[in-house]
């Protein structure tokens, strides 16, 4: 794929989760989801739009901001902060309404027009850190 093809796939990815849009769309059936440095990962399209819901709208009402996303020929490299609201249980800590705000990188293979890979690099010990103090704002 050249750069430009990686360069708009990306950008529809990235556009469609932030607006919790179709964002699976982008991803290859087979896509594989590595959450780097725990044991956990999700193999096949379906399991990869469940996980990243899961943390956008389920634990968490959040969004990326987005910093820097750099493209080549084989994939892309995202930097960029989570930010959001605890809403639902996540590590065993129920919902405590703390606002998060957690940096972190994701590096995507893309072939095909189609993300086959994620390896994300988020700071699980800075996120739970996060939603295990005191609440910052009461739970609606």
């Amino acid at each position: 794929m050249s750069v430009e093809q990686v360069r708009e796939t990306m950008q529809g990815y990235v556009e469609e989760l932030a607006a919790r849009g179709d964002f699976r769309r982008f991803f290859a059936e087979h896509v594989e989801v590595d959450l780097v440095g725990t044991d956990q990962g999700m193999s096949g399209a379906e399991a990869a739009e469940q996980g990243v819901r899961f943390i956008h709208e389920v634990a968490f009402d959040a969004r990326p901001e987005v910093v820097r996303l750099v493209v080549d020929e084989q994939g892309a490299a995202l930097e960029a902060v989570f930010v959001g609201t605890h809403i639902g249980e996540f590590a065993g800590i129920p919902a405590t309404g703390n606002s998060v705000r957690v940096p972190y990188t994701v590096f995507y293979d893309v072939a095909a027009g189609a993300i086959t890979a994620l390896r994300i690099h988020l700071p699980m010990e800075q996120l739970v850190a996060q939603i295990s103090e005191p609440a910052t704002q009461p739970l609606a």
